[in-house]
């Protein structure tokens, strides 16, 4: 698919056009994937963040949050719950919090690897290459690190980076690639100031990395942030801005599907967020393979919110939920996932099958 075709999806307004892009987008999920549905366990241990990004609820000048971090041993108790639970991963996230510093993390690493047979996700924001090193060799299989926006004016403006910090996240995607780690990276669809040109470009770079898991969600701004009040300085959204809308991100992963086809992809949070009646299903109907239940402590989940978003119904009883998500799976027709559900495309990259793409 070239840009031009890329350019001609996300401007479209056929709507049954993109309805058989979606088709095509699932029918290439099916044919490289398969029919499971891996279900990963998020974990927010922590909520203290560094940074400033203009539409994050954990920012550091937040006053008004009660801030927390989880110790290793209710973590690793969290941990041996998602093993029963048949959770194959456990995703270890965090806001740049300087206190969880490498031995910390290392550790933790370790006693999950050596109590569990869990894969370890670790998404903790911009780290240096000795820090992801260690933790590699302590255990950890996959990091996930979003790009946000391949946009350099709207990135740098949107996360002011501390002193220190420097900002180059495709380049330590790189570095966590040269390691050995599944890598993992998205964006957001709608940043104000995004173009259809901007969301063109960030395609074009998944393309080119060809990552194993791919995150892609629609911009949702806490309330008690910047860009949820359009401050000074914030750009003006220019004619052709790209909607933050449901419909877009659901163009998005199909078009993230046919590009990446062996990737593992969430059917995100924000998405069901924004959809809480049936925007996990639509995901999942266009390209998605993975889904993320929440196994934070409950006293913790209203405190780690980037954006607002609805507690489970069954509150923190974490089988319940276990028994929605295989409902909701089982409804259209799929399996859910047994095993930590490597990438597809990463067993690729190590030899064990020969990559291939999806046609357009």
């Amino acid at each position: 698919m070239d840009s031009h075709e890329l350019l001609h999806w996300i401007t479209t307004t056929d709507s049954i056009a993109r309805i058989d892009l979606r088709r095509r987008a699932d029918n290439c999920r099916r044919r490289f994937v398969g029919d499971a549905v891996h279900l990963r366990g998020l974990l927010n241990f922590a909520n203290i963040c560094r940074r400033n990004c203009w539409y994050c609820g954990l920012r550091a000048d937040r006053t008004d949050l009660p801030r927390y971090r989880m110790s290793h041993a209710d973590i690793l108790a969290r941990a041996r719950r998602v093993e029963e639970l048949g959770y194959g991963t456990i995703v270890l996230q965090s806001g740049e919090d300087p206190a969880t510093d490498t031995a910390w993390i290392a550790e933790m690493v370790r006693r999950i690897k050596s109590e569990t047979g869990l894969a370890v996700t670790l998404s903790l924001g911009e780290r240096q290459p000795r820090e992801l090193e260690v933790w590699q060799r302590a255990g950890a299989d996959r990091y996930l690190l979003k790009f946000e926006t391949s946009n350099d004016d709207l990135y740098r403006r949107y996360h002011p980076a501390p002193a220190g910090i420097g900002g180059n996240r495709l380049g330590l995607l790189a570095c966590l690639r040269d390691l050995g780690y599944e890598i993992g990276t998205g964006f957001m669809v709608g940043l104000p100031g995004q173009t259809p040109a901007d969301l063109r470009r960030d395609l074009e770079i998944l393309h080119m990395l060809q990552p194993d898991m791919i995150g892609v969600g629609p911009f949702i701004p806490h309330p008690a942030t910047p860009l949820a009040r359009r401050p000074a300085g914030a750009p003006e959204r220019p004619a052709d801005q790209v909607p933050a809308s449901a419909e877009m991100t659901l163009t998005v992963l199909a078009l993230v599907r046919l590009l990446c086809p062996m990737a593992n992809i969430p059917a995100t949070t924000a998405l069901g967020t924004m959809d809480p009646v049936s925007g996990y299903e639509a995901g999942l109907t266009c390209g998605a393979n993975v889904m993320m239940p929440d196994v934070t402590p409950r006293a913790f989940r209203q405190q780690y919110e980037i954006y607002p978003r609805p507690l489970s119904p069954s509150g923190e009883d974490l089988e319940a939920d276990r028994r929605r998500l295989t409902e909701r799976i089982r409804s259209l027709g799929r399996t859910v996932g047994r095993g930590p559900g490597a990438a597809v495309s990463f067993r690729a990259k190590r030899g064990e099958m020969r990559h291939e793409t999806c046609r357009a």
